[in-house]
């Protein structure tokens, strides 16, 4: 792992350069990492069952966006510094029992 503190090349930059190396912003500085193998890792039933449950959070969020009259629904009832999409992922995580009986979302 290399640190870097004032490079004009890579200063503020962060993200994968094309899926060989990281770019990640610290207090300290800056740092250039390999990009992670991911390849071999196995998910636990747990992790499985929630990355389903948060597909299902987005394609709602996604669902309240493209619809003009629910995002602005939405948008009443949230903080102005909030943004619809987050604030209905959030909701249905929380209330995902409410949102399946209700049949809000379209599987």
């Amino acid at each position: 792992m290399a640190k870097n503190n004032n490079n004009i090349i890579i200063n503020g930059i962060s993200g994968h350069i094309g899926k060989q190396v990281v770019v990640k912003q610290y207090s300290f500085g800056t740092v250039v990492t390999k990009y992670p193998d991911m390849s071999n890792v196995i998910h636990t039933q747990k992790q499985i069952k929630e990355k389903g449950r948060f597909a299902r959070a987005v394609a709602f969020a996604q669902s309240i966006i493209k619809n003009p009259e629910q995002k602005m629904e939405w948008q009443q009832k949230i903080p102005k510094d909030k943004k619809v999409y987050h604030a209905a992922i959030q909701w249905f995580l929380e209330n995902e029992d409410l949102a399946s009986s209700q049949s809000v979302v379209g599987n």
